[in-house]
């Protein structure tokens, strides 16, 4: 009896220990770099952000295919380009916060890299950087419009690692470890988004707006110029000392050294693929071509005697592929193409 006793009280002392260490980490992920910032919109615990990013995975991944599998994509023409049209402006926006709210030119140029803000200034970055972390909450409707208009194909492991790790981060850049390396991602990555919306925005108002959209070939290689101006300013902060979290620094060189794969990975197998097959059309095009030069000239040469069909007989003569009087006979219902190849002919319908 005794022996149960004690070891009841020793499970119940493990457990009250292991609840308070519990709540003293989540005390401590509550509590941020700013009081002020905590007490914003999504900003008092991890909680919040992070429920918001499990349901939108579950629904892309899971709850959204399973949901349109036997239904007709939505038609979402007008809410996509009213959609897009506020991501351009709200980018835009961005942008101008961001330059006007920054001195990080400035301290770039300094030897010291040195930044020195005040509390005002200070309250200046963190708005910015919460509304730059709300439009990637935002952002994350990107994929919900390919899930009800069925472009499953769209919903890559790129895509929503991207959004994924954006959301997540820039609300964790802004509660704990908020830094002047921010503000440069942000001016770059709104700069992108405003030309990426715009397309979207042109893309969605129909198919006789497609002849302007002629540049979209350059908007992978606009993101991949966009990572790699990111990791050269990151290894230019952490050359010159400057007075930012370094682990912070570290991570953004280790994040966009990822993305930048992911995206040169993209770019590859999505345009080299389509330079192989246009390349291969052509050469499909130059062969179909060759054969109906052949054939007609059988015909040709036997109907009309003309001099160039006669000399193209006497070539296929030369190959031991010349046609018979019978099958020539048969006029233009049939179609001939020339096996070179195997030195036969065959016969097809013609369409």
């Amino acid at each position: 009896m005794n022996e149960t006793y004690i070891l009841h009280t020793s499970v119940t002392t493990k457990m009250a220990t292991y609840i308070k260490i519990f709540n003293e980490r989540i005390s401590g992920l509550s509590k941020g770099i700013d009081e002020t910032v905590d007490g914003w919109f999504l900003m008092n615990s991890p909680g919040p952000v992070v429920s918001i990013v499990a349901l939108y995975l579950l629904f892309v991944l899971k709850i959204g295919p399973a949901y349109m599998r036997d239904r007709k994509p939505y038609d979402l023409k007008k809410a996509m380009v009213v959609y897009n049209a506020f991501q351009v402006c709200f980018s835009i926006y961005l942008c101008r916060v961001s330059i006007n709210t920054s001195n990080v030119l400035a301290s770039i140029l300094s030897t010291k890299c040195e930044i020195v803000r005040n509390r005002e200034q200070n309250l200046m970055l963190y708005s910015g950087a919460w509304y730059y972390f709300f439009s990637k909450i935002i952002d994350l409707l990107d994929t919900t419009f390919f899930v009800l208009r069925k472009k499953q194909n769209q919903v890559s492991f790129l895509h929503v690692y991207h959004h994924t790790i954006t959301a997540l981060f820039s609300w964790g850049y802004l509660k704990y470890a908020p830094g002047e390396q921010g503000v440069v991602i942000g001016i770059l990555n709104s700069g992108v988004h405003i030309i990426m919306y715009f397309y979207y925005m042109v893309a969605a108002m129909g198919p006789q707006y497609q002849k302007y959209l002629w540049w979209k070939k350059y908007m992978t290689s606009i993101q991949l110029i966009q990572f790699v101006l990111i990791l050269g300013y990151m290894l230019l902060v952490a050359a010159k000392g400057c007075n930012m979290p370094r682990a912070l620094t570290l991570f953004f060189v280790a994040n966009t050294i990822i993305f930048l794969y992911l995206f040169a990975n993209f770019y590859r197998k999505t345009y080299n693929t389509r330079k192989a097959a246009a390349a291969a059309a052509t050469t499909n095009g130059h062969a179909n071509g060759s054969a109906k030069t052949y054939s007609n000239g059988y015909t040709n040469g036997i109907v009309k005697r003309s001099i160039a069909g006669r000399a193209l007989l006497s070539a296929a003569g030369g190959m031991g592929c010349q046609p018979t009087h019978q099958l020539l006979a048969q006029g233009d219902q049939m179609k001939r193409l020339i096996d070179v190849n195997n030195n036969q002919i065959k016969l097809s319908k013609s369409e």
